[in-house]
Formats: C-alpha cells, sequence, structure tokens
C-alpha cells in the first residue's frame, strides 16, 4: 500500500497507456463522446489551472453541479488538483437546499451545466458546462498540489431525510487509503480491462468512488447522465460491461423491464450492490436475470468509506445477504448491542470524516476517539460474518418489541407475489407505532393483503407482521437511488387520516 502522500485529484498512473478510452459519455446517446485518459488528465489539469490562476486561497470550496457527464469527472478531479476543496451537490434537492449548500460551504464558484447554473447564478460564480468552460478552460498539463495528512479533498453532504443535509469533509490521505484498501484486501478488483457504467449520480459517494477506481487502474466508464432503465439495459449490453456497481433499488426497477431478455450481457461477470440493504427475494431475481455473473453486496458510508468487509480469509464463501468479513486493515467494535455478537457497528480507519462541517455537536455525538458511530445495527455469525439488521434511527418500538422495518420487508418480499416492498412505522395510540407495508407485486401476479399478512405471522414473530397494506406500481426513490422512507411516512398518515388503506 502506498505511503506516500498523494492528491486525490491526480489519479492517473501515466506509466500506463494514455490512449486508451476512459469515457463513453452518453448525454447524447446517439452521438456519445470518447475521452481518452489522456484527455480527461489534461482537462483535469486545465480547471486546476484557470482555478489556481483565480487566486482561491488554498482549501476553498468549490462546487459541482449537474447531471453526470466527462466534465463533471475533469472538475472534480481539477479541483482537488489545485489545492481545493471539491464539493459535488446533489441537485435533486428543492433550489432553497442547492442555495443553503452554497452558503453553509462557504463556495466560491460553481461548475454547473445549463439548468443548474440558471438556479445558481444569482447566488455565486457558475462556470457553464454548456457554455463558457470549453473557452476558459485550456487542457494541461498541471502538477498537482501535494496534501497534507490531514488536508481536505473533498464534501458530500448527506441526504438529510431528517433535517438540514450535513457536510461531511473527507482527506485526501483517508480516500486514497480506502482505494488502495479494497484493491488490496480483494473487494473490488480492478484491471485496465475492466468496462464499467455509472447512472447512480456523482454526488454520492457510490458513484464517485467508483469512477476513482477507474481512473486509478486506467479503466473504462460508461457515463449516463441519470438512470433509466431503457437507457441502463442498452449501455450494459452495448458496450459489453463487464463490472457493475450500484444500488440495489436500481436493479429492482431494471428487473421490471420485461423485455430484459432481449439484451445481450455476456460480457457481465460482476454486479456489486451497496449503499442500501438488499432482500433474498430480490438478490435471488438478480442472480436468476443475469445467470453466471458474481454478486456481492458490499457496505460503506460517506461518513467511514467503502473499506469495511471484504472476503474471508480461509477462503469460507461468503453467506447470502452478509456483507462479508473485516478487512484487516480497519477497526470494528459494536455499540449498543445485547450481546457481543449484534450491535450498532462502529468503524475507525483513515477515511472516517474529521467530522460534519460546522457541526460539532452532531460530530459529538457520532465520533469519539476517532471511532465513528454508524448507527447501522448488524450481527456477527459464528464465522465471524457480518449481516445488516437495520438502522438504529429507523427502529421503532411496538408494544414494547423492537422492530427493524428491513426485517420485514425480507418476510413480505420472501412472498413469490411481492417484488418490492417497504416498511414504515404508523403511531398507534395502544402499541406506540405499528408496522404498516407499502407493496410492489411482480407483473402479472396479485395477492390480498391478509394473505400478506398471514404470510409474515407464518414466517415471523407476530409482532413484525404490517397492520396496514398498499399496494404501489413503484416505491417512490429518494436523491441517491434509495427508497424514499420519510415520504411513504408522510403517505402512510395521510392513508390512515383519510381511511383509504384500503382503496
Amino acid at each position: 500500500m502506498s505511503q506516500t502522500l498523494r492528491n486525490l485529484g491526480d489519479l492517473t498512473d501515466r506509466a500506463l497507456p494514455q490512449s486508451r478510452l476512459a469515457i463513453i459519455d452518453l448525454r447524447d446517446p446517439e452521438h456519445p463522446r470518447e475521452y481518452t485518459h489522456q484527455q480527461i488528465d489534461e482537462l483535469a489539469g486545465g480547471v486546476a489551472h484557470y482555478l489556481q490562476q483565480r487566486g482561491y486561497p488554498r482549501g476553498s470550496a468549490i462546487g459541482i453541479a449537474a447531471l453526470n457527464r466527462a466534465e463533471y469527472l475533469a472538475a472534480y478531479f481539477g479541483i482537488m488538483r489545485a489545492g481545493l476543496v471539491a464539493v459535488p451537490l446533489n441537485i435533486k434537492v428543492p433550489q432553497e437546499t442547492l442555495h443553503y449548500f452554497i452558503e453553509d460551504a462557504a463556495i466560491q464558484l460553481v461548475f454547473a451545466d445549463q439548468a443548474r447554473g440558471e438556479l445558481l447564478k444569482d447566488r455565486v460564480e457558475v462556470v457553464d458546462f454548456d457554455g463558457d468552460f470549453s473557452q476558459l478552460v485550456t487542457p494541461q498539463a498541471f502538477e498537482a498540489v501535494i496534501p497534507e495528512k490531514d488536508e481536505l479533498a473533498m464534501m458530500l453532504y448527506t441526504s438529510g431525510s431528517t433535517g438540514r443535509p450535513k457536510g461531511v469533509p473527507l482527506t485526501h490521505y483517508g480516500q486514497y487509503w480506502a482505494l488502495d484498501v479494497t484493491r488490496v484486501g480483494g473487494v473490488e478488483p480492478d484491471d485496465a480491462q475492466s468496462r464499467y457504467i455509472v447512472a447512480q449520480p456523482l454526488f454520492h459517494m457510490n458513484g464517485l468512488f467508483l469512477a476513482k477506481r477507474v481512473f486509478a487502474s486506467n479503466g473504462l466508464l460508461v457515463v449516463l447522465p441519470s438512470f433509466s432503465i431503457d437507457s441502463y439495459l442498452h449501455a450494459l449490453a452495448h458496450y459489453r460491461i463487464n463490472i457493475v456497481t450500484a444500488v440495489p433499488t436500481m436493479f429492482a426497477r431494471l428487473l421490471r423491464d420485461p423485455d430484459i431478455n432481449r439484451y445481450d450481457f455476456s460480457a457481465l461477470r460482476k454486479v456489486m450492490l451497496g449503499s442500501a440493504p438488499i432482500t433474498l427475494g430480490l438478490l435471488n431475481r438478480i442472480k436468476a436475470a443475469f445467470p453466471g455473473v458474481e454478486i456481492t453486496h458490499g457496505y460503506g458510508t460517506t461518513e467511514a468509506g467503502p473499506a469495511v468487509f471484504g472476503p474471508h480469509p480461509d477462503g469460507l464463501p461468503t453467506p447470502p445477504l452478509s456483507l462479508g468479513y473485516p478487512l484487516a486493515a480497519g477497526e470494528l467494535k459494536f455499540a449498543d448491542g445485547h450481546s457481543g455478537d449484534e450491535g450498532v457497528l462502529m468503524m475507525r480507519n483513515p477515511a472516517v470524516t474529521p467530522g460534519y462541517h460546522r457541526l460539532p455537536e452532531k460530530s459529538a455525538q457520532v465520533l469519539q476517539d476517532g471511532w465513528y458511530y454508524s448507527g447501522d445495527v448488524m450481527r456477527r455469525d459464528e464465522n465471524g460474518f457480518y449481516f445488516f439488521i437495520g438502522r438504529a434511527d429507523d427502529m421503532f418500538v411496538c408494544s414494547g418489541e423492537n422492530i427493524y422495518p428491513g426485517e420485514v420487508e425480507k418476510l413480505l418480499e420472501s412472498h413469490p407475489a411481492v417484488r418490492q416492498a417497504s416498511v414504515v412505522p404508523l403511531p398507534d395510540e395502544e402499541r406506540s407505532q405499528v408496522p404498516v407495508a407499502f407493496v410492489v407485486l411482480q407483473e402479472g401476479e396479485s395477492v390480498t393483503r391478509e394473505a400478506l399478512k398471514q404470510h409474515t405471522l407464518a414466517h415471523g414473530p407476530a409482532y413484525q407482521h404490517p397492520r396496514r397494506i398498499a399496494f404501489l406500481a413503484e416505491l417512490p426513490w429518494a436523491a441517491t437511488n434509495k427508497v424514499d422512507r420519510q415520504s411513504l411516512r408522510l403517505l402512510a398518515s395521510t392513508l390512515e387520516q383519510e381511511q383509504r388503506w384500503e382503496a
């Protein structure tokens, strides 16, 4: 593992063939734009030179607000090369929240596409990817600033489902450490022949970390501006993608395409899912749709990085739904557990954030002596494999019993008619809170609410069964491609008030 402090914006190994394709940009799928590693390297250098010429003090925040595109990644790398802090902004939030990001991070300038630039130009200086970017940025070589060990490289904002989004600063050293560990630990092997695809937003750690790995390994990344079923499946087949990293919800939607079998996925060899829980039902459906493809489920957080779990050191096969075995490079322990093998996961490693931006009280709640309190409740089996149970803050109490929504969702999705389920709490005078479920059925299937209730009663504890069930055509998505539980809580409250659960 490299011990030299390096700039996170300068991942390129120039000893490798720089003429190799780095990006295929599909903003216009009829006219894809191709970039070599050398072209992206020089474009990032041009961004760094432009920012250096502007005279921003070292450590100044520079934002990016756009759909996925090649220039997004060039700007991201270039900002960091110049010794500045890259702040990829969640563009799926309201304009008011975008303005909050600008103020909270003290962002000096934003690289944006035209649509996002219009929303921001009254609050901050904007360089328009679709306008003056090409006039202001001249591709060129640039010697990256050498960072200090604790120097910030980037800041991401959490989804903020329970209040204002929180800025998560991350260091050059910590992110390089995570890249090295995932490669050395055998978690996510990369090579120059790897062909990846990204449709998850680049303001989210899942897609952004993938992009860094591609450039560190001289691989190829097919870039979709955003996720849609048709464009993703077509690109997956047409560009012979062989490794995929994605959020499970994305694959839940892909499998709803009735014509998925018309595509040729013979090049695909590995699908790595992460950033959200997965159920056995969804895992089995993915395996059926992509036979012979290795399916893994990883774990990571924005605050503590993705370098947490990997293969068992003795070669034991990873059980279905397990996140893997702890990597030797980091430290793990449980908090708030009822036994030594279950509790809230805590992590300590170089990738852990130094603390939330301008939120010392929030930081103190989750960080102590370098340990990060994840809020994710897990259990460990007899072989040392870890399994996700649920979020500590999603857990609710029904008649004195702790209920984790994910456990109820697994019960519901074990029914053959159910494609996807999401469970949220509903206030109840007698029992404090009761579980209620929103269910998406398999294409062409039908089942009654009562049959689903009986299924959960037969296969799990009685207190876990959903007291209300509503059928939806599709679950709502949050900006990070996860299920939007907050909107489902509001919908549950509305259905209860209006007595429309049976509608």
